[in-house]
């Protein structure tokens, strides 16, 4: 195998694949890069078994030549040193070459280094999904519906289905859920599908995978492939094939947690709440639940306040745009509260209250397709 690239390319090709790759695997050739060279381009992979991904860099693109000289072949690499010597080379193109015995050759202006490869035929065969059940996504979609759901997966495996988001394709809508049991974050958007058929609902797909994705995908409009099989997802662009597999058992139906009807409810500032919030978890952070208090007063004002014995106390009053309905007094983690008013991007928030003991629903007031769901603290 031999061929010449572009420097700058092959580090972002393997910064995406070092996403997959895993120092604890069964399998120890994992723990390296496989690179293939056809006369289309070069394709990196990375796998832990959990998660794969390809990344390919074509041999030309929009008129660029991206890759010369191929002469095709594959080869696995060591991880662990392969990304920090593309990295510090001198200048912007490189040159790999192997021999019969795995050796790879690395070239680059006056520096070359020689690393043991291995015999990529050990390296384990990506499974090519065949499925109908595809659809298409914006980008920049699937990072928003991933940004407002994922914060709230479990990050204890006591119970591995909580540490993924369900997703579900019902009645052309798309919704992704994420519950750990003391909050819930979901946000839906209406689908335009092509196969009328296709609706799922206990696809779960880890919360460290779609951490993952986001951090390769681009925010743009261009579209991505979503496919879905008995146990795996594969999300594939032009250039990217990212294939995780989804999680065992059922997810809990968390329908049933959201209230039906609320009697206190708040229409306030997002941004000025969660200053609030942020300011008086300050003194609660002793407080193994970081509690913040909030309580309604007259004047459409609400007080939040956190009080821990051994550090002191902190009391503000925020001006809300209205309050409807009962008086009340509810204690809640400021944590919570603040990733869920963090994603929230519209400018207003509405709070529906159902008493001091039961979950309460934070929602942008123009987008009924944000919710976010949080179980109050027992104080007293």
């Amino acid at each position: 195998m031999r061929f010449i690239i572009q420097r700058d390319l092959l580090i972002e090709s393997i910064q995406h694949v070092m996403k997959a790759i895993s120092s604890r695997v069964t399998i120890p050739i994992l723990t390296g890069i496989k690179i293939e060279a056809t006369q289309e381009g070069i394709k990196l992979t990375g796998s832990d078994s959990d998660i794969s991904i390809e990344s390919f860099i074509p041999k030309e693109e929009y008129g660029l030549e991206h890759v010369e000289g191929i002469e095709e072949g594959s080869v696995v690499v060591q991880a662990k040193y392969f990304p920090d010597i593309i990295r510090k080379l001198p200048l912007k193109t490189v040159e790999l070459i192997t021999d019969d015995q795995y050796k790879v050759t690395i070239k680059s202006g006056g520096a070359e280094f020689h690393l043991n490869g291995q015999d990529a035929v050990e390296y384990p065969h990506l499974p090519k999904l065949h499925t109908d059940n595809s659809f298409e996504l914006k980008n920049d979609l699937l990072k928003d519906l991933i940004k407002q759901t994922v914060f709230a997966v479990s990050t204890v495996e006591t119970r591995p289905i909580l540490t993924g988001v369900n997703m579900i394709i019902e009645e052309e809508h798309l919704d992704f859920v994420a519950t750990d049991s003391h909050r819930l974050a979901s946000r839906k958007i209406p689908l335009n599908l092509n196969n009328e058929n296709i609706s799922f609902k206990n696809v779960v797909i880890p919360g460290k995978s779609l951490i993952e994705l986001n951090k390769i995908i681009e925010d743009n409009e261009e579209t991505i492939t979503i496919s879905v099989t008995e146990n795996q997802i594969l999300f594939q662009t032009k250039n990217l094939y990212f294939l995780s597999r989804l999680l065992d058992g059922n997810y809990p139906e968390t329908s049933r947690l959201i209230p039906e009807q609320s009697k206190t409810i708040v229409h306030t500032k997002t941004k000025t709440l969660l200053q609030a919030i942020d300011r008086a978890s300050l003194l609660a952070k002793e407080n193994r639940n970081n509690v913040v208090k909030l309580q309604t007063k007259s004047n459409n004002e609400i007080e939040i306040s956190s009080n821990t014995p051994e550090v002191g106390q902190v009391n503000e009053d925020v001006t809300t745009e209205s309050i409807e309905g009962e008086d009340l007094k509810i204690s809640f983690s400021a944590k919570y509260m603040i990733d869920a008013l963090k994603i929230i991007e519209e400018d207003h928030v509405k709070i529906e209250f159902t008493g001091a003991m039961r979950p309460f629903i934070i929602r942008p007031i123009d987008n009924e397709h944000i919710l976010q769901l949080i179980l109050p603290v027992r104080t007293y």
